[in-house]
């Protein structure tokens, strides 16, 4: 959409927040209606789950994430839709002209992801959004979402990934991205941080920012996780929902909803709205059960059964995976593994190929690592498997399908979000190599 790197020079803060101003951006507004979503796996999920409950609540709702799955559009949403392609066009043209002018006076790099977080702000502005949320895209502290100066915010999870970026350590990376949110403001962790209590303790004790952990001060009980239903109680402060039932597949989806319900709540809280007890109840059920999001354990066939995931590191394909088995049985699955180029495909593969007995390995056409590399992968983490290799998502398609229609199995598609997305497309026979993705 941009002619643009995908990275400016250097860190972005001055140069952003210099382009919001030429834009006319209501910063302090942008601070009162906006919450922020970090962390390593989850942040999609968790966001959609609170910009849902915001639009059932009745609130004009701006939803910012990345990265998209088909369509550019996908990344800015009102109420769930997507923007339209001319408003997209239309502000895009201003975001460029700016930039450019903005450059030639200060000698400035801009990058791909300021300007798509620059055109939502100017995008929700425009339409007079109650209640935004945004998605970071790499850590917080130096990430755009940071200029949104929210006080609600954050971190879904923690694993070690963009260590490049973001320090080698989960202490450095969780802080990285605990800086998104505004001093005085409250931080919502996800479960998987809690080993991390004491060093976010003193971490945020200077800027004054509240804690609050997901399994501690938000409870969790009760979860039931099959095919036929999915739910469980959440307990914050004083509000008790007992059997709220996310639309979202997987256990970890739990986690997801939890922090999302808090972050709205929490959200509720600052911006002063006065609402009934019931009404946000309500609103939180709504939320939760419509939620659509797509590529995470997403059945994408019924004959056979084809499930796809577009998770990336080592930690969300291990909890998809357990997830999976949990909702559609342990057997008769044939697993097509994939891996990008920039990641470590051993060990992305490591943590599926075990609980599988047939695998078909491929490359996808963005990014995608070698098939005969995953096919390498897959035999060192499981001797025992019929491993097949096919060069293109097409002939994936159809050696999976062929497999399993004639033994009578399962497809599951999983490695990252090119092969999942890119199977998904040539199951419906478009081409994969004409998407876009950034």
């Amino acid at each position: 959409m941009f002619n643009l790197p995908k990275y400016g020079s250097g860190i972005c803060l001055a140069r952003l927040a210099a382009l919001l101003e030429a834009l006319s951006v209501d910063r302090a507004r942008l601070q009162r209606t906006s919450v922020v979503i970090t962390g390593s796996n989850g942040k999609g999920s968790t966001a959609a789950f609170c910009a849902w409950i915001g639009e059932a609540c009745g609130l004009r709702t701006g939803l910012f994430t990345s990265p998209h799955l088909i369509r550019i559009n996908e990344r800015f949403r009102i109420n769930s839709e997507p923007i339209a392609h001319d408003l997209l066009a239309r502000l895009a043209a201003r975001i460029e002209s700016t930039i450019t002018e903005l450059s030639r006076e200060h000698g400035e790099t801009y990058g791909a992801f300021e300007a798509m977080f620059a055109l939502a702000c100017l995008f929700f502005q425009e339409q007079q959004c109650d209640f935004v949320v945004f998605e970071a895209g790499i850590g917080g502290r130096y990430d755009p979402v940071r200029l949104a100066g929210s006080p609600v915010a954050c971190v879904t999870s923690i694993d070690l990934e963009h260590t490049g970026l973001l320090g080698d350590s989960l202490e450095l990376i969780v802080s990285d991205k605990s800086d998104a949110c505004a001093a005085g403001g409250t931080i919502v962790y996800g479960e998987n941080c809690r080993n991390l209590r004491p060093h976010l303790a003193e971490y945020n004790r200077n800027r004054d920012v509240n804690s609050l952990f997901v399994r501690d001060g938000i409870r969790i009980d009760n979860e039931i996780l099959s095919k036929q239903a999915q739910r469980f109680d959440f307990t914050f402060g004083d509000h008790h929902f007992r059997a709220l039932e996310p639309s979202l597949p997987g256990s970890f989806q739990f986690n997801n909803a939890a922090i999302a319900v808090a972050l709205f709540l929490l959200w509720l809280q600052r911006a002063g709205r006065s609402q009934d007890n019931a009404a946000i109840e309500a609103a939180i059920r709504s939320g939760l059960r419509e939620t659509r999001w797509p590529g995470r354990l997403e059945v994408i066939a019924q004959d056979p059964l084809t499930v796809i995931d577009v998770g990336h590191t080592p930690d969300a394909i291990r909890h998809a995976l357990a997830s999976l088995k949990a909702i559609y049985g342990a057997q008769r699955w044939i697993l097509v593994a994939g891996g990008s180029r920039d990641k470590k495909v051993d060990e992305i593969v490591a943590q599926l190929a075990p609980s599988f007995d047939t695998i078909v390995c491929t490359a996808a056409y963005h990014n995608g690592a070698a098939a005969e590399l995953v096919a390498a992968a897959a035999r060192a983490a499981n001797p025992a498997a019929d491993v097949h290799v096919a060069g293109r998502i097409e002939e994936a398609v159809a050696v999976s399908r062929t497999l399993a229609q004639s033994q009578g199995r399962k497809i599951y598609v999983a490695g990252g979000l090119f092969v999942a997305i890119e199977y998904a497309t040539a199951a419906k026979g478009a081409r994969p190599q004409q998407l876009q993705f950034f």
